[in-house]
């Protein structure tokens, strides 16, 4: 596909060029030829035409029907024709390979996002108008600030876009927010960890090395192989004093390849009931999470589960430290983040028959342990303290689905830190939202989704009994 760019013409070419003005219209136009070079070695037909005879670029028919159009001007010496050729209908002058008219984004310009690598939209458009048609499909594998999408978006095309980096992602997601975009859907592949294994292990490792590594640094004993073939679980038993049978805690790590949730957490709970004669515990260790997780292990309501945070930064750490032994003890598995929200109200309007009003209020955010976080002592404190006093402070961003289907959140009202279209605090959220929706029957599943300044997600769907 390749539709070719122009640039508009320059004043000196317009005054070159254009120079002639119609009196009928008043539109700018300039002359071109209308015989036909190369005769009729080209195919170009021979007649009359006004008085005038020769090989023409068009058919006799063709050139009445342009003289009938006022089209066709004949010289002051009547020997020759010319047709006009309007402004209106001109591209432009063609762009070369070299595009030196497409300037970087200024430190004042409200494009400007301060992203490393951001691009200018001016360059992306024009890469994707020459490259695609609308309704055409753009694909940006490393998203970086976004500008891809959003030019996209703006020209019509459809897109993809993806990046490693979290913060890359919100502030795509903001952008996006920003100018009104269609609803989009974001999604988390989470396998940062295996390609963070391939460069620490080989590119010939395998999940059950990964797995294997986690147990021995949350101090596990792996199981025999004939009850552990994906290598994935461990075990750790105490003995109390005076000789009698400690606790037996059976532990397993997830792979980093998917996102742990309600289906891992009852596998879990259903290998420690049963595997083996049964344990006493079951820890479940995790990379990624379903932003549900929360409110699927208070379902569950099992005192003998525990789930925890495997160190996003684990094998960045272990490339460092140069070994498993260097960096054991030093690692520690933190509990899961989790949103909390004031029962959300749901009002029929008073004003007309066919609207209702959804209040939803965020109460608390519990951030996942700040020991998972690479910062230093000091910064560490300084977040603690935050989250202590404020920790709603903490959340970057968070969007309300009013009627979620369980499968694909799409987001009705969103806010985020530095929108002060909402308020005028450049540093927080607002704490509620209020949407007004047409009146629905019955009711309403409620999806509330937060993403904090680290980017770990968090989810709270409730069902809301139908307005008064």
């Amino acid at each position: 596909m390749w539709n070719p760019p122009y640039e508009p013409y320059t004043d000196a070419i317009l005054d070159r060029d254009y120079k002639y003005t119609d009196s009928a219209t008043g539109e700018r136009y300039r002359l071109m030829p209308v015989d036909g070079p190369g005769g009729a070695a080209k195919g170009n037909p021979y007649y009359e035409f006004q008085g005038i005879k020769g090989y023409w670029r068009y058919s006799q028919a063709k050139m009445q029907s342009l003289w009938e159009q006022g089209e066709i001007v004949v010289s002051s010496t009547g020997r020759s024709l010319s047709r006009k050729k309007f402004l209106k209908d001109a591209k432009g002058t063609p762009i070369t390979d070299f595009w030196s008219d497409v300037n970087r984004i200024s430190p004042t310009s409200s494009e400007r996002l301060d992203y490393p690598t951001q691009k200018p939209e001016a360059l992306l458009e024009r890469v994707i108008s020459s490259s695609t048609n609308p309704n055409g499909l753009v694909i940006d594998f490393f998203g970086g600030s976004g500008t891809s999408a959003a030019v996209a978006e703006k020209l019509g095309r459809r897109w993809i876009t993806s990046d490693l980096g979290k913060p890359a992602a919100m502030i795509m997601r903001k952008r996006l927010i920003d100018q009104e975009a269609k609803p989009f859907l974001y999604q988390a592949i989470g396998d940062y960890q295996v390609e963070a294994a391939k460069v620490a292990l080989g590119r010939d490792f395998r999940i059950g090395d990964l797995s294997a590594i986690v147990l021995s640094l949350y101090g596990a004993l792996p199981l025999p192989p004939d009850v552990n073939p994906q290598r994935n679980l461990g075990q750790i038993a105490s003995v109390e004093l005076g000789g009698k049978r400690g606790s037996k805690t059976l532990v397993l790590a997830d792979s980093p390849n998917k996102l742990t949730g309600a289906a891992t957490l009852k596998k879990a709970i259903a290998q420690r009931d049963n595997l083996m004669g049964g344990w006493d515990r079951v820890v479940v260790l995790g990379w990624n999470f379903e932003p549900s997780i929360g409110e699927t292990i208070t379902a569950l309501n099992d005192a003998r589960l525990e789930v925890l945070v495997i160190p996003p930064d684990l094998m960045d750490r272990l490339k460092k430290k140069g070994g498993i032994e260097k960096l054991r003890g030093q690692v520690r598995f933190s509990s899961l983040q989790f949103l909390t929200l004031h029962p959300v109200q749901r009002v029929r309007s008073t004003a007309t028959d066919d609207e209702e009003a959804l209040t939803v209020r965020l109460k608390y955010y519990v951030l996942l342990s700040p020991e998972a976080i690479n910062l230093d002592d000091a910064n560490r404190a300084k977040l603690q303290a935050v989250a202590n006093a404020e920790p709603l402070a903490l959340i970057e961003y968070w969007a309300v689905d009013p009627d979620y289907d369980g499968q694909v959140f799409r987001s009705v009202w969103q806010d985020y830190r530095g929108n002060t279209a909402n308020d005028a605090d450049a540093l927080r959220v607002v704490t509620h939202a209020h949407l007004t929706l047409p009146v629905k029957p019955g009711p309403r599943k409620v999806c509330v989704r937060v993403v904090d300044v680290f980017g770990f997600e968090a989810e709270v769907v409730t069902t809301v009994e139908a307005a008064a």
